[in-house]
């Protein structure tokens, strides 16, 4: 294999690779952040609208999500990508999987940073007569930030590894790569280009969210 031709393969399949975390890092953040709230709010605990049987309704699912190993759940939802996408194989459909497997871990990271508010924040904008709505909105998100966004850059570079694991079964992507041409042609120099561009895009993902968020922290 020609050195054009490697650079063509890792090009296009990086390419499916952003596009399959990017996107379902947004549907992910779109179905887990309003569950985040919920669960943070409900906790019969410290939330400020406890709701006992809501909040054990909401954890309950979230756990059981999140205890599926990411290539079975993918299997179980070919039939919703079929639905969804009209096929169950390929870039495009991967990121429904992908989407679901992610929103759990992210309501769980969103509903820990909201709790690491400070309380006592939380009481001044009750006490100056701030709803629940508002406290959410303009208290515990605001104050939260830095840490959501840690959260959600550890998401994308999990994302990124389950990814990689939908190339085993038809996902598209850098893993695919890796397991068509460099495992099963026995192309080491492909596996390894794949390996490498993996790891610089977790290194790249990491270092720009770390400074996000140092930054918000910055102004808090």
């Amino acid at each position: 294999m020609s050195a054009s031709m490697l650079f063509s393969l890792v090009s296009q399949a990086t390419g499916q690779t952003l596009i399959m975390v990017l996107a379902s890092a947004v549907f992910s953040l779109i179905l887990g952040l309003p569950l985040g709230i919920l669960l943070c709010v409900t906790d019969p605990a410290t939330g400020i609208a406890p709701k006992p049987i809501l909040y054990q309704v909401l954890t309950r699912i979230v756990n059981i999500l999140r205890s599926f190993p990411f290539i079975i759940l993918m299997i179980l939802l070919f039939p919703l990508s079929r639905i969804i996408v009209r096929t169950s194989i390929g870039t495009t459909a991967t990121i429904v999987p992908l989407s679901i497997a992610a929103a759990p871990f992210i309501a769980r990271i969103i509903e820990t940073a909201l709790k690491e508010v400070d309380t006592g924040v939380i009481q001044a904008a009750r006490a100056m007569g701030s709803t629940n709505f508002q406290i959410i909105i303009k208290v515990l998100l605001p104050e939260a930030m830095p840490s959501l966004v840690s959260g959600i850059t550890l998401t994308i570079i999990n994302l990124i590894g389950y990814s990689a694991m939908a190339g085993a079964i038809g996902g598209g992507g850098l893993g695919d790569l890796a397991i068509r041409y460099g495992y099963q042609r026995f192309r080491t120099d492909v596996m390894i280009a794949a390996v490498v561009v993996i790891l610089v895009l977790v290194e790249v993902i990491q270092l720009v969210g770390t400074k996000i968020s140092a930054a918000l922290l910055a102004k808090r």
